[in-house]
């Protein structure tokens, strides 16, 4: 990526996450029974699901069977397991990782770069950034560090944690209008991304969170301006006056690569003309 596009790469693509580290000496059977549990099946369930005998997954999860590779990968597709957890399943089982996992600078993901570079700056003038799976900034066009001004330096130092950057007193949040109804929208966000990840460091992250103070009044701002959900206000004040944006997220649709399974890019819009005309004056060039 360009430097004149003002988005940047980190290289926090390992090869083995915190949660494959734990998962990887558990006997296949337990890893395979805590996602049955986390998805809340029974045995029953899975096993229709899987079109296989309830005994013989009993067995499975006992360990008085060893699955095939199709086996865990079919088990794996029905429990809707990350691409991450399917390898650390494979290995679990005694088989190589299937899914790869290389930094988004590798050679081999150019066409996925540049389709990332061309999202993020044919947003512009709009602010628009790509995080991953931990909510990490990994890049942004040349409009982010317009609603940056003012943060802590210390929280925009190393891996750049958006949630943390954007919740925290000494980070954007005094600036946010609207927080009470922005914070609730990011914790049911990362509840959701919980419940289908089952990260543990996610899990941190949204306790981390939570303790974080909220501005006096804050809690008594109206609940204004979201659709069911559909569209989430964000408003923010700035030298320039306060923006209105809604926001949308966008991933890629059937990867096959953990990476790419795990990215995600946060687009801003302008919510009325006012805001729209701000940031075309702010754009460079």
């Amino acid at each position: 990526m360009g430097a004149a596009q003002g988005a940047h790469y980190h290289a926090d693509m390992n090869t083995a996450t915190h949660s494959a580290h734990r998962a990887a000496p558990r006997p296949f059977g337990e890893y395979l029974r805590h996602w049955r549990r986390h998805r809340r099946l029974s045995q029953l369930d899975l096993a229709q699901e899987a079109e296989i005998s309830t005994r013989h997954l009993s067995f499975v999860e006992t360990g008085r069977s060893l699955p095939s590779r199709e086996m865990v990968l079919r088990l794996a597709e029905r429990l809707d397991v990350p691409l991450r957890e399917r390898n650390a399943l494979l290995a679990a089982a005694g088989y190589a990782p299937m899914y790869r996992e290389r930094p988004l600078d590798d050679p081999a993901l150019t066409a996925a770069r540049q389709a990332v570079e061309l999202i993020l700056k044919s947003h512009e003038p709009y602010p628009a950034l790509a995080v991953d799976r931990h909510w990490n900034l990994v890049a942004a066009n040349r409009m982010l560090p317009h609603l940056l001004e003012g943060a802590d330096p210390s929280l925009l130092q190393g891996k750049v944690n958006v949630l943390r950057l954007s919740l925290h007193p000494q980070g954007l949040a005094p600036k946010i209008v609207n927080l009470a109804q922005w914070r609730n929208h990011l914790f049911e966000r990362l509840r959701q991304q919980i419940h289908a990840t089952g990260d543990a460091m996610l899990s941190d992250l949204l306790e981390e969170l939570r303790g974080y103070p909220v501005p006096e009044g804050a809690q008594d701002l109206q609940m204004e301006g979201e659709h069911l959900g559909v569209v989430m206000p964000f408003r923010f004040r700035t030298r320039l006056g306060v923006l209105s944006f809604i926001s949308t997220t966008t991933i890629f649709g059937t990867p096959v690569d953990v990476t790419l399974q795990e990215l995600a890019m946060e687009t801003f819009f302008p919510a009325d003309a006012a805001t729209g005309e701000v940031l075309r004056k702010l754009a460079p060039g």
